[in-house]
């Protein structure tokens, strides 16, 4: 196993037969990434992409419109956000991915016209699995671009064979009509087929659905190869791996933190996965002495009002967002701060209410503590709350396991072991002491037991970030 990881990406894919439903599903599945989009369109006899820096928004559809081929027939899109320190090859890592066609570098957006194959891809994989691909020299430092020449080589079955995961992935080939996709055996990462108008398409979550008159069909199984032509229904075929039958391995945090709270993975709602969350937090940690609880913007806020309503504490939103964005998925370490230092206040008529109060603030995770540390300066010096307590819904990240491994992701989410966590090789009063408050995390069996309340089974989860084991056998 690789131990010193750069993340590739953790985003957000569209499988359409129009460029509205594809554009508009992209911007439903913008908090999955916002450093770059992408969309290929693919006619019987053409492919043509376009890329740009930025958000869905940052390129009218209208002007997309006149670029894409009138005649396609199906639409590739992807949202992004990009690897640690890597901001000045955004367009060139940007999706989708090619092999061949003509490049027109317009410097704000990239134009690439017939290349011989383009894919879309979620997750993250081991460079070691392509140690024996004939291809040697690739135009991008991505997984992306390595999964396609793996493709071209030896084919999607071999493909989903052989490389164990993470990846939610669509392939398309100028050389027959339709577009390939594959969910990795383990099932990581996420993915749905939907149907709008008698044809199926493909989306990281169901919230892409929303508004566009399309009906939720089911999630992409692990390890089958779907087929989406044109029209009519997905073929598709369970590709058998010998000794890997059943062995899933969806990541938790995925309902914890990196979906949206109206959508489904796997048949459970993110919303009640949360919300067992907050119960969980209350039956570990249940003081009486507190006079509110509120919760770091946005995600939480589930699991707070729960936690709320089952230790009886009142329950008050304190924070507001300017914009509805993630500093987690900020591309470097300025970027990030600047999204919270510029986006994060105290709502102004909460300010007299919370003066000499005691605070319980619930967050999804601690990663590098940088909001804990603008919540806790707006808590104690702009609201003059007496005590804030902070409690963390998943438990620390980025520690050493067992093993004496230093965890992080290594399978498409910012998070790699070399990571600067502020868990990693401290106690619990150390993080306190760092952050400036006192620090509670829900267990690793609370968080299961809270997984397997909603029917997720604690086996069919990766944990390895915590502390548990790595996903692939």
């Amino acid at each position: 196993m690789e131990e010193n990881w750069e993340v590739r990406h953790n985003c957000g894919v569209v499988v359409a037969h129009t460029l509205e439903d594809t554009y508009e599903m992209l911007r439903g599945l913008q908090h999955r990434g916002r450093e770059a989009a992408g969309i290929a369109a693919i006619s019987d006899n053409n492919i043509t992409v376009v890329k740009w820096a930025g958000r869905m928004r940052d390129f009218d559809i209208t002007d997309l419109y006149r670029i894409l081929a009138d005649s396609a027939h199906t639409f590739l899109g992807h949202v992004r956000y990009a690897t640690s320190g890597r901001k000045e090859k955004i367009l060139q890592d940007a999706h989708p991915h090619v092999i061949g066609g003509k490049i027109l570098d317009r410097k704000t957006h990239i134009i690439i016209e017939n290349p011989e194959v383009v894919g879309i891809h979620n997750g993250q994989v081991d460079e070691s699995f392509f140690s024996d691909l004939e291809q040697k020299v690739f135009a991008t430092d991505c997984d992306t671009e390595r999964l396609l020449y793996y493709y071209r080589e030896k084919g999607a079955r071999d493909l989903l064979r052989r490389i164990p995961g993470a990846y939610t992935l669509a392939i398309a080939d100028r050389r027959q009509r339709g577009v390939m996709v594959m969910r990795d055996r383990t099932g990581i990462k996420p993915g749905i087929i939907w149907k709008k108008d008698g044809k199926y398409g493909i989306a990281s979550e169901d919230c892409a659905l929303e508004g566009r008159n399309a009906s939720f069909v089911e999630d992409l199984m692990p390890g089958v190869l779907y087929f989406l032509g044109p029209h009519g229904s997905p073929t598709k075929e369970q590709i058998h791996m010998q000794g890997m039958q059943g062995v899933e391995r969806a990541c938790f945090f995925e309902w914890g933190y990196i979906a949206h709270h109206g959508s489904s993975l796997n048949g459970t709602h993110v919303t009640r996965l949360r919300q067992a969350l907050g119960e969980a937090l209350a039956v570990e940690f249940n003081p009486k002495e507190y006079d509110y609880v509120t919760f770091l913007p946005r995600c939480p806020e589930a699991a707070a009002e729960r936690y709320a309503e089952r230790t009886g504490i009142p329950f008050l939103p304190v924070f507001y967002k300017m914009r509805n964005e993630r500093a987690f998925q900020g591309s470097t370490k300025g970027d990030r701060a600047d999204s919270i230092n510029g986006n994060l206040y105290l709502i102004p008529e909460v300010l007299n209410k919370l003066r000499g109060k005691r605070v319980i603030l619930v967050d999804d995770s601690i990663i590098r503590g940088n909001n804990v540390g603008k919540a806790k300066r707006l808590l104690y010096e702009e609201a003059g709350v007496a005590e804030a307590v902070l409690l963390s819904y998943t438990p620390p990240i980025g520690i050493v396991g067992q093993d004496g491994i230093e965890r992080g992701c290594m399978f498409g989410v910012d998070m790699p072991p070399t990571d600067t966590f502020i868990a990693r090789n401290r106690t619990f009063d150390d993080i306190s002491a760092k952050v400036g408050m006192r620090v509670v995390y829900l267990s690793v069996e609370g968080m299961l037991r809270a997984f397997e309340k909603v029917g997720l089974p604690r086996t069919s989860l990766c944990t390895y970030c915590i502390g548990g084991e790595y996903p692939f056998k």
